[in-house]
């Protein structure tokens, strides 16, 4: 089956009924604002349950075909945010997030695929995580300028920016952005954010990200530092990001980051010469509706100095927990998804949305000269399924994704999900 043919003919006859569809929408002057809008506090979260079935073994790493065929199946508790707000006075807002990623803590046994020269390790390592997501306070002085310091989310990229399960139509999170990106990114520093007619920005200066942690399969992803119990901000980096809605539904969107990430290695002399240079560009479009969900971005990010910030850290940093190995120069992802409510045409008030997702990512896009090749990292992915929401809060998704490495050079992968999702406030005065 030609899956590009099937995408792009499902990708046209949705965006023809979007068309009309936005066609009957009126503009809309003003974004949607910070949401500030309770009254002393309000209580919520979000989190999901998981179920796959695999075709595919977790090993894409050592055999020279790719992952070998083994049917599995895996259920999990990803995520369950819990998020409290409240208003010292209605210029002072305080806001935290806890999140408890698959269950919570504790120790487990995992095989280590995914190292160096293919060796197969096993290791312990923690069995879920208790992450203080958010902690911040909020000065406000108006709408278009206010004053954050604390915790914060990192907003480059769409998924980071709107990371709850019912913002986006897969069961999963983006693939791609999960690849190149911590997910969801949070970071501790200061941030100027507002809105004003149709934009809303957010520009932050936080601590930066440790250059011992990238690897081939997460890039810069794991380079956020989270292994030590004080992160270091000798070089803080500039990340922000800047929406524009200039129609009704519409939001188009650009983020950015910047960091010199060798001085905020845990060893800084032994980086010295090296800047490690990250730098990431990102622009994302939604338009979202009762009927019509449609999204799609584009990330792409370099690094200097990869190879020889790679030839250090396998010298000097195997202690540290971090996967040791290679990655590209410049990493690239891009993505499109695409659904339309087929309630519509019967008057239901629950929600249908059978949609399609296309994704292209790779984190060894750009090779240095004399680095390893990373053919293994070239993916991208199809996608079909359909999401059923409950209300506008509770969503049950189901879909299949068909994975392809390095073009079909190495065995495709197949998964069939199923998640229970939710988010919302509970509890408001």
């Amino acid at each position: 089956m030609n899956y590009r043919i099937l995408l792009i003919t499902t990708l046209l006859l949705i965006s023809n009924i979007a068309v009309a569809q936005m066609a009957r929408d009126t503009v809309d002057t003003t974004v949607t604002p910070y949401d500030w809008n309770f009254g002393k506090y309000r209580f919520g979260g979000y989190g999901e349950v998981l179920f796959q079935r695999m075709d595919y073994d977790a090993n894409r790493y050592t055999n020279p075909d790719g992952a070998p065929k083994r049917n599995r199946a895996e259920i999990s508790l990803p995520r369950a945010v819990f998020a409290l707000d409240y208003k010292f006075r209605n210029d002072i807002v305080f806001g935290t997030e806890i999140e408890f990623e698959y269950g919570g803590t504790g120790s487990t046994m995992e095989i280590e695929h995914e190292k160096e020269g293919g060796e197969y390790e096993t290791e312990i390592e923690q069995g879920g995580e208790v992450v203080l997501e958010q902690l911040h306070l909020t000065k406000r002085f108006g709408n278009a300028f206010n004053i954050r310091i604390g915790h914060m989310i990192v907003p480059v990229g769409i998924t980071n920016s709107h990371h709850e399960p019912t913002q986006y139509l897969g069961t999963v999170r983006p693939e791609g952005e999960l690849a190149l990106l911590p997910s969801t990114w949070h970071e501790t520093g200061i941030s100027i954010l507002g809105y004003f007619a149709q934009f809303k920005y957010e520009v932050m200066l936080v601590n930066g990200l440790d250059p011992n942690g990238f690897s081939s399969a997460n890039w810069v992803g794991s380079g956020r530092q989270k292994i030590f119990e004080k992160s270091t901000m000798t070089s803080p980096a500039l990340a922000g990001r800047i929406e524009y809605s200039p129609l009704k539904n519409l939001r188009i969107s650009a983020s950015g980051y910047y960091n010199k990430t060798a001085k905020n290695s845990s060893k800084p002399q032994i980086m010295t010469g090296l800047d490690g240079v990250v730098t990431i560009a990102s622009a994302d479009v939604q338009y979202r509706s009762d009927n019509i969900i449609a999204r799609a971005n584009i990330i792409y990010g370099s690094i200097s100095d990869a190879k020889a910030i790679f030839d250090v850290n396998r010298r000097y940093f195997r202690g540290t927990g971090y996967s040791i190995t290679p990655f590209g120069e410049a990493a690239l992802t891009y993505s499109c998804e695409a659904g339309y409510n087929v309630f519509s045409f019967f008057g239901f008030k629950s929600r249908l949305f059978p949609f399609v997702r296309y994704e292209y990512y790779n984190t060894g896009e750009k090779i240095e000269t004399g680095a390893q090749e990373l053919p293994r990292y070239k993916r991208d992915l199809f996608i079909a399924g359909i999401n059923y929401y409950f209300t506008p809060a509770v969503v049950l998704k189901a879909d299949y994704a068909h994975r392809r490495i390095a073009k079909g050079t190495y065995n495709s992968e197949n998964t069939i999900s199923l998640t229970l999702a939710y988010t919302g406030w509970f509890l408001s005065k």
